[in-house]
């Protein structure tokens, strides 16, 4: 398919990582390198273990589990967090257990009691309970048997966590994807729908699918009648973003909520989000479509395609208003620049747009290089009050739950993790400009890993 878009830079771009390179197979398959993240990566960076909402009384707690850590998140006052290493300081017992085939543990109270020895915990961590304490005539101090504490802050309306003592605060860390996403007010989205599973493939290779737009004409076909799907990849710094190529003069079609293209916006984007709700129930609200449905009655035929965008933006969001959902108003240059989705290093996408937002997480599965835990949830702003009620529901890839698109990029993960071992192939050749966001991704991992960087494929 031919370009003729005037923002495409040339592939020889000085961005940064914009040359052609190469990467090794390491990483997606060694069960060396996979054990060796768990010191290495997971106990140094920040992780996004929760929704702030998903905590609402003091005394909520939940658990997020990466490799051998578990972590328990607990709301212990109304403005505040606390997060603690799910195990007892007595025999190392975990304090909570995760049901059989759950996603998570949950539960409330104002103490953890642990089920071999009962020695009990408070929120504010502290052990409130040692059976015969007495034994004990010395070494027991209060500091030495309470839980272990582990950082925690919020942003985004996500609760993160990190396991390094010495950690840089959550908002260096972030940067710059806080600052090009907090016009969307993300805090203010509650979800729609989450799902997780199992994949049998590395973590990495689950989160690459996700992360570029170079797979769209080949693996979801369908699209393609609605207009041009390919985009760009930016690195910045930890972290990378993605948009949609668009012309000068129609800079915040970049983002997720765009036109169709073809003959007649009008009709072109009316189809394609009426597609994207039946078959994705992703990337669009139930007001999109709606207005979309009416725009070929409510615009003359040839109306220019910035004015069928903003009418059908301006119309979508005023309909909103009127039931109390309000969206953020984000200045056209941040539409553009913030794109469709920010890769937050090293395992979490957020797919934002002012109304609605697709997030992924990605999960090693333990020790095994072949495994993961992938998590898809979509986000909407609804009338206060009229959140629905939802719950992380176990999906398996064949699953009608999750429509007809994603289960096409499912298909691709366990066949490129096979790949992966192949004696014929010499490693991953991303794109320089739509898949640089690969690039990224291991160039930061060999910084902590200490091995794996892209090399020049020159």
């Amino acid at each position: 398919m031919s370009e003729t878009l005037e923002n495409v830079p040339d592939a020889a771009s000085a961005e940064p990582l914009s040359e052609p390179m190469t990467i090794g197979v390491e990483a997606y398959v060694s069960e060396e390198y996979a054990r060796a993240e768990g010191d290495r990566l997971w106990s140094k960076v920040w992780q996004q273990a929760a929704r702030v909402e998903e905590l609402p009384e003091v005394g909520d707690w939940l658990t997020y589990d990466i490799v051998d850590d578990s972590i328990i998140v607990v709301r212990t006052a109304k403005d505040r967090f606390r997060a603690y290493h799910n195990v007892c300081s007595h025999r190392g017992r975990r304090l909570v257990d995760t049901p059989p085939g759950a996603h998570d543990a949950r539960g409330h109270g104002r103490q953890f009691v642990c089920g071999f020895h009962g020695w009990r915990y408070g929120i504010d961590g502290d052990c409130t309970h040692v059976p015969e304490r007495e034994d004990w005539p010395c070494g027991l101090t209060d500091e030495r048997i309470a839980l272990k504490q582990v950082a925690v802050d919020t942003w985004g309306g996500w609760v993160w966590i990190n396991m390094d003592p010495d950690c840089e605060p959550l908002r260096d860390y972030l940067e710059p994807a806080a600052t090009l996403l907090d016009p969307f007010q993300l805090e203010n989205m509650r979800y729609r729908w989450r799902r997780w599973l199992v994949f049998d493939c590395n973590w990495k290779v689950a989160f690459e699918a996700f992360m570029e737009t170079y797979h769209v004409p080949y693996t979801h076909p369908e699209f393609m009648k609605f207009g041009g799907f390919l985009g760009w990849a930016r690195s910045h710094g930890l972290h990378s973003n993605i948009g949609y190529d668009a012309p000068k003069s129609m800079d915040e079609n970049q983002a997720k909520l765009r036109l169709g293209t073809g003959d007649d916006p009008r009709v072109s984007t009316a189809e394609l989000q009426s597609f994207t709700w039946e078959n994705a129930n992703t990337n669009t609200t139930w007001t999109l479509v709606e207005v979309a449905q009416e725009l070929v009655k409510d615009l003359p035929e040839g109306t220019p395609a910035p004015e069928v965008l903003a009418h059908w933006l301006s119309t979508a969001r005023a309909k909103d208003a009127e039931r109390g959902v309000v969206w953020p108003t984000v200045p056209p240059e941040i539409t553009a620049k913030a794109g469709t989705a920010w890769q937050i290093f090293p395992n979490f996408q957020i797919g934002h747009a002012p109304n609605n937002m697709l997030c992924y997480r990605f999960r090693p599965y333990g020790h095994d290089p072949d495994r993961c835990v992938f998590e898809a949830a979509v986000y909407e702003l609804f009338p206060p009050g009229e959140e629905p009620e939802t719950e992380w529901i176990h999906t398996p890839e064949d699953d009608p739950g999750w429509r007809t698109v994603l289960p096409q990029d499912f298909s691709n993960m366990a066949a490129v993790q096979q790949g992966m071992k192949s004696r014929g192939f010499s490693g991953p050749k991303p794109n320089p400009y739509r898949e640089r966001s690969v690039v990224n991704l291991h160039h930061n991992l060999a910084k902590y890993m200490g091995t794996g960087a892209p090399r020049g494929l020159a």
